[in-house]
């Protein structure tokens, strides 16, 4: 199988302070297929098309899924034991044009407490992981080859659309900080957050919310917000929306059958209704964008299906934003196979190891074949 373009990039300066998407796309021009730099391309599948019949079919087994992780696996240093392949350099050197920082030091050096602002923390993900499939490449090209299906969690969606040959790097990672900066904003209008919940077979995660909101309510809080946000795995689940409903069910978390809960270090209630100022002016560069059917299966977080289209995809970028990513249901699909049907190979490609977590919860036979692509170890000589 063979898809679109991986990275259309382009070294051209521009100028921060006039900083815009048509700036951003001088800068998509660079990297074509069959570059003599060095820098990885998927193959162009129009000039491969006469032979797309007459090869062999290939087993489910030689077959690879690619996830790509979101906001919540950045750790500093990530991306130390990438920078030797391929386009990562000029990946991480477009990213600081359009970005307006030194992305790359803020990655290998932090500190911490920046690289883990929303405004930071998606940029930083989104190259890391797409640095990765750099790596794999290197290392596996059968892996990007065979590749059928791709997901990523939040913003990781925007880096399997990337690989997919759905959008270009650079246009991509600009909705990707517009999306960033608008989220930010979002969060600081209301006190919120987002509670991890490992759950018992009896807890009910909806009355729970309700409960929560009940609470709010006689609070004197008007619209208040408590909802699931993440279906990750059986009994694990991301409840996100006003402060003072997160501070209820942890305080009432026996009684509603919660084994454990923990407050996520981020600044808002991603996925719920509370990011709603977000969505416009996303969809203002979503609009702008060329964006094109993907080559390979693109799961979405909004219902674990493949995008269909252009107009798919931009419609479910924007809904993304105020409801839950259904990893769970997305695992399910991506690997649903019949009795006896072997299993893909499954690289995470990106910081943190959470994917290959929940994939293991989700399906112990796919996780088999699980393999995380390291961001920070050098290829051993």
């Amino acid at each position: 199988m063979t898809f679109g373009a991986f990275l259309r990039l382009g070294c051209r300066q521009i100028c921060l302070s006039e900083l815009s998407l048509h700036h951003v796309r001088q800068l998509s021009s660079g990297v074509r297929n069959g570059s003599k730099d060095g820098n990885f391309t998927l193959p162009d599948p129009e000039s491969e098309a006469p032979d797309k019949e007459q090869r062999p079919r290939k087993e489910p087994g030689q077959m690879s899924v690619l996830l790509f992780p979101g906001q919540g696996s950045q750790f500093v240093g990530m991306g130390r034991g990438l920078l030797k392949y391929g386009a990562v350099q000029d990946m991480f050197s477009v990213a600081r044009k359009i970005l307006g920082y030194d992305l790359l030091s803020l990655c290998l050096n932090g500190p911490k407490e920046d690289l883990t602002k929303t405004v930071h923390c998606q940029p930083a993900v989104f190259v890391t992981s797409l640095a990765a499939v750099e790596r794999l490449n290197h290392e596996n090209p059968a892996a990007i080859e065979n590749c059928a299906a791709a997901a990523g969690f939040s913003v990781g969606e925007f880096a399997a659309l990337v690989f997919s040959g759905a959008m270009d790097f650079a246009e991509a990672l600009y909705a990707v900080k517009v999306r960033a900066e608008a989220m930010q904003a979002a969060s600081e209008q209301t006190p919120s957050g987002m509670l991890s919940v490992f759950g018992k077979p009896q807890a009910r995660y909806n009355h729970a919310c309700l409960l929560a909101r009940e609470h709010c309510q006689s609070l004197g809080i008007q619209k208040p917000v408590c909802m699931v946000a993440n279906y990750l795995f059986p009994d694990g689940r991301v409840i996100a929306g006003h402060q003072e409903a997160l501070d209820f069910l942890q305080k009432n978390s026996r009684q509603l059958y919660f084994g454990r809960t923990l407050k996520l270090p981020v600044s808002g209630a991603f996925h719920t209704p509370l990011m709603e100022s977000a969505v416009e002016p996303l969809r203002a560069v979503l609009k702008s964008m060329d964006v094109r059917r993907p080559e390979i299966a693109v799961h979405s977080n909004v219902d674990g299906k493949r995008y269909m289209n252009e107009a798919h995809i931009r419609r479910l970028l924007l809904k993304q934003l105020v409801s839950p990513v259904k990893w769970e249901q997305t695992l399910h699909e991506v690997y649903e196979r019949a009795e006896g049907t072997s299993f893909p190979q499954t690289f995470e490609v990106g910081p943190g190891k959470q994917l290959g977590a929940t994939l293991q919860k989700c399906n112990m036979k796919a996780h088999r074949n699980y393999t995380h692509v390291d961001v920070t170890r050098p290829e051993e000589e």
